[in-house]
């Protein structure tokens, strides 16, 4: 089952931000940044207690005069009404119950999602603990008092949180059909390629409304397979600034990408890969899924017997980080090469659910350590006992040695490429976990 979305909203200067590097850094446990991102994070995966979720941050909307802020402040709040599975409403305490927050708080009510309400800057109890009450007023579930300058009360409000993870989204987690979610920034033919497919298979059984007011789940039958297409076209949402489109394809594309086995990443052939593409693939990666570029509008490119070759060079030096993504190069328009996609899928989803036996592995393993020493410090070198894979989706190895710390990464992505060559895996991640063992164990 793809994990809970928990989205923050509120007004300016609440503490949205404060809240959110708050949870995501000390309270409970936040894994990498994305390669690519450059500014500040929008999203963490998180863990408490038992339970992982993605979080969202809608802030960094600072209106320039008091004209556009509810405007602002209702979009903000929309995003986070149309993605997440629970909102987290924060206020604040020192500033009292305001015309705007009631106004918000209507609209959440409207969502029908679950609201934990959050009021902020309550460093002392006994200073700030009556006006805490007032919060009632918004009809929205019994306030929380926090600080998250302080990191007090965070915990009782994850709680709440995570009390509202009930139940499978949508019973995703029986549905075994191929989930295949379309990404990529505005306007570079995601729903051009959806609607070509579905116009040369002609065999649409429905479409269910997915998670996301915009975002809609397609089924197309290919072969006598169920494929599921998840669109992300409301990335297409018009915005004076600019970064409020880029954090809303974002917050799009991790919803999309979370709900996945497979990520078609679609980069605009005439305007070659760029940072936002970059962003969007490292979503994808760091979350193991099957990634596929689609090179759209290919068409449109003079070439020569050269130019696949080279444009697939130039793609790999940018998303370095995941040397085993599949390329395509297609055109929406005149529909080429798309059914080869299917194929592309189907194989990504092979490699992904592809299990090693352990005898087999640890071969490998012997082999590839034969082969290059590894390696040592201060007069300590690293032994690799065995080598066992315990998952799929993406396909997970523990690699048992006497030191992790002597575990260097550059070792371990050469351990990755020699069980590549072995087995091939393409087109998805390959996670290793290091654990220790004494020898005598």
């Amino acid at each position: 089952m793809s994990k809970p979305v928990v989205a923050i909203v509120g007004r300016p200067n609440v503490g949205k931000s404060t809240l959110f590097n708050a949870l995501a850094g000390s309270a409970i446990s936040i894994v990498k940044d994305t390669p690519g991102v450059t500014r500040d994070r929008i999203y963490a995966d998180c863990t408490w207690l038992d339970y992982n979720f993605t979080l969202i941050d809608t802030g960094g909307i600072e209106p320039d005069s008091n004209d556009v802020i509810l405007t602002q402040m209702r979009e903000q709040a929309q995003i986070a009404v149309d993605t997440a599975d629970v909102i987290v409403f924060i206020t604040d305490v020192r500033q009292g119950l305001q015309d705007a927050d009631s106004k918000v708080a209507d609209m959440l009510r409207k969502s029908r999602k679950p609201v934990v309400l959050a009021v902020n800057k309550v460093d002392s109890l006994a200073k700030y603990g009556n006006d805490v009450y007032e919060f009632y007023n918004l009809g929205i579930g019994d306030p929380i008092a926090v600080s998250a300058a302080s990191r007090l009360g965070l915990g009782e409000l994850l709680d709440a949180v995570c009390r509202n993870f009930t139940g499978d989204r949508i019973g995703e987690d029986d549905d075994d059909r191929p989930r295949v979610a379309i990404v990529g920034k505005p306007n570079v033919g995601k729903s051009s390629i959806i609607n070509k497919l579905l116009g040369e298979n002609r065999v649409i059984v429905s479409d269910i409304a997915g998670t996301t007011r915009d975002a809609v789940d397609t089924e197309i039958v290919r072969n006598g397979t169920e494929y599921v297409f998840i669109d992300t076209a409301g990335l297409r949402r018009k915005s004076r600034v600019k970064e409020d489109i880029e954090r809303y394809s974002i917050i799009r594309t991790v919803t999309a990408v979370e709900r996945a086995d497979v990520v078609v990443l679609v980069i605009d052939a005439t305007e070659g890969v760029t940072e936002q593409d970059a962003k969007i693939a490292g979503i994808a990666h760091d979350r193991g899924k099957g990634i596929i570029v689609a090179v759209n509008k290919w068409d449109a490119i003079e070439k020569n017997d050269k130019t696949i070759y080279e444009y697939t060079g130039r793609l790999k030096e940018i998303l370095s980080f995941m040397p085993y993504a599949e390329y395509i190069f297609i055109s929406a328009l005149t529909g080429q090469r798309l059914g080869k996609l299917f194929d592309l899928i189907d194989m990504v989803r092979e490699n992904q659910n592809m299990r090693i036996a352990t005898g087999v592995l640890n071969e490998i393993v012997s082999e590839a350590v034969a082969m290059q020493q590894p390696p040592s410090d201060k007069g300590r070198r690293l032994k690799i006992f065995y080598a066992t894979q315990v998952a799929v989706k993406p396909p997970t190895f523990v690699v048992f040695v006497n030191d992790k710390s002597l575990m260097h990464f550059s070792y371990t992505r050469y351990l990755e490429n020699k069980i590549r060559e072995a087995f091939g895996f393409r087109g998805t991640a390959l996670k290793f976990i290091i654990r220790e063992r004494k020898e005598k164990e």
